[in-house]
């Protein structure tokens, strides 16, 4: 059992996007330990070449933040664009994660799923935060037209 569960989870990290952050800024002064912070972080889906998303997410920050103890708030933005050819491949998957990063040590986690659009040609990348119990409806949507690129 406990051998699935490693399995599983070393699975699931190699599927995912790798962010870089791109920068912050502080949101609110702590006195001790880091400030809350709004983060820019850029990653290119993993699947689609010539996709790349940027994510901009609260995080918390105090003593309790600083040791990696504090829940993050489910605040976020996305915003998605074509930076090269696109190619859609043929097994791709609605709902599919492509990236996540946990928010909180008790099963908090921020993710963005992909949905190809064949009617209308745009792959829409969709954040949200979920929680074991319950997660948040906070969610931002970006969409990528998929044209020629020259």
């Amino acid at each position: 059992m406990k051998k699935a569960f490693i399995a599983l989870g070393l699975m699931m990290i190699g599927g995912f996007a790798n962010a870089e952050v791109i920068g912050s800024v502080n949101t609110t002064f702590k006195l001790i330990g880091a400030n809350d912070k709004i983060l820019v972080e850029a990653f290119d889906d993993p699947q689609i070449k010539g996709v790349s998303c940027s994510l901009s997410r609260a995080k918390t920050g105090g003593i309790s933040g600083s040791v990696g103890l504090a829940e993050d708030s489910s605040d976020a933005a996305l915003s998605c664009q074509q930076i090269g050819e696109i190619v859609i491949p043929d097994d791709i998957e609605d709902g599919e994660n492509v990236f996540e990063k946990e928010t909180s040590i008790f099963f908090k986690t921020m993710k963005v799923v992909r949905f190809y659009d064949k009617k209308r040609k745009v792959i829409n990348y969709l954040v949200y935060s979920t929680k074991i119990i319950d997660g948040s409806p906070k969610n931002s949507v970006a969409t990528v037209a998929v044209r020629p690129w020259k």
